[in-house]
């Protein structure tokens, strides 16, 4: 199984607009985080988790050339204002729509801010379609399984996924923008050999885990790595990373797993 974190910054994206501080002038590029995303192949099919306001740049930097299923955990701004770009991809899977697994607030979302794509098909080459539907407990398919359980988010609730790849038996548990894992959460991902974690900032926020909140969190699951996603400007890259306990990492655009 490989993971590509497309993007590992908040809403505001780091460098923030009009901000001078260390980590928004820093020259480590791990500090450079554009809104969440990530994509996830399994035994070759092409998994897209959230499309961020700047999914086609992350999808040129990375060279991302398919995608088969994607997947929406929320209907907030930094995870659903790229799916427009996802045009592309309809063209590339035969001019047919493309299935948005989703929350039913994430459907209302998408049908909202959208409406001109929710269609079966583009209405021309070059546009999108998108196909809401249900996110189901697991999805059974030929090249492993994807688990889901919904974790709070304020006042919304957000997909939490668990991937298993059939033909190696590795496990990925990508729970992001929550408060807390819920103990069906923590049982999911239990076994896992990655866990990917909200992890906003050191200091506590009400819909987000602060990071020693998802240090703890990854304590309570066993992980054999941690990494965490969906950093703040507080965050400074290096020193951050350094003093965390063994096992656990902060996440950076750009970063490439095998498991």
């Amino acid at each position: 199984m490989e993971v590509v974190f497309l993007g590992t910054g908040t809403s505001q994206g780091v460098p923030m607009i009009a901000c001078d501080c260390d980590v928004c002038t820093s020259d480590d590029p791990r500090n450079r985080r554009s809104r969440t995303s990530v994509h996830v192949v399994m035994d070759g099919l092409h998994i897209q988790v959230d499309a961020a306001p700047e999914f086609r740049l992350q999808c040129l930097r990375e060279n991302i050339r398919e995608l088969d299923i994607f997947i929406l955990t929320h209907g907030h701004a930094d995870h659903i204002t790229g799916m427009d770009d996802l045009r592309r991809f309809c063209d590339l899977i035969g001019g047919r729509a493309l299935t948005v697994y989703t929350t039913d607030e994430g459907m209302r979302r998408v049908q909202a801010v959208f409406p001109y794509a929710i269609a079966e098909r583009p209405v021309s080459k070059g546009y999108a379609a998108f196909k809401p539907v249900a996110m189901p407990a697991a999805l059974e398919l030929p090249q492993g399984t994807i688990q889901s359980t919904l974790l709070p988010h304020g006042g919304v609730e957000t997909l939490g996924l668990v991937f298993t790849e059939r033909s190696s038996g590795k496990k990925l548990a990508y729970y992001t923008d929550c408060k807390c894992l819920t103990d069906e959460a923590i049982a999911l991902a239990k076994g896992a050999d990655g866990v990917v974690l909200d992890g906003l900032r050191p200091q506590p926020h009400p819909s987000h885990m602060s990071i020693p909140e998802a240090v703890a969190a990854a304590h309570k699951i066993g992980a054999a790595q941690a990494w965490l996603t969906h950093l703040t400007h507080v965050t400074d890259h290096g020193p951050t990373d350094a003093g965390l306990p063994t096992g656990i990492k902060l996440a950076y655009d750009g970063l490439r797993l095998m498991l």
